[in-house]
């Protein structure tokens, strides 16, 4: 795929703990024309970038080697940072404040990362 002009420059966080796949989420990001934050693949790691690290959205893994990234979800609700899940569970592993959150079925690929990533910048745009 090539870069999609309204991606271009997006600082995408990207908590994954599973080297392979955060890797190939790398690489569709770098194609889309987004910058890699990160990645984070423990929840410390997670939360320390999402706390300082300046970004524009993430796409998180819901399970991080048994703890969950409902923290990190949390922090950036409140810092209004817009965030997709990405879950082989679907929305079933979600807690109720996250249902309405975007959510990547595992597995899924470049152009279903991109529509994720279209929505997420629609909502820091406001358009």
């Amino acid at each position: 795929m090539t870069p999609i002009p309204e991606l271009a420059g997006l600082r995408v966080l990207v908590v994954e703990d599973e080297m392979m796949v955060s890797m190939l989420i790398e690489d569709m990001l770098t194609d889309l024309g987004c910058h890699v934050v990160g990645p984070a693949a423990r929840l410390e790691e997670a939360l320390s970038l999402a706390e300082h690290a300046e970004l524009d959205c993430a796409v998180l893994d819901v399970n991080l080697g048994g703890q969950s990234t409902f923290p990190v979800a949390d922090l950036l609700r409140a810092k209004g940072a817009p965030f997709a899940f990405a879950t082989g569970y679907g929305d079933a592993g979600l807690r109720e404040v996250d249902r309405d959150s975007l959510v990547l079925q595992k597995p899924f690929r470049e152009v279903d990362l991109a529509k994720v990533l279209r929505s997420l910048a629609k909502s820091i745009s406001g358009v």
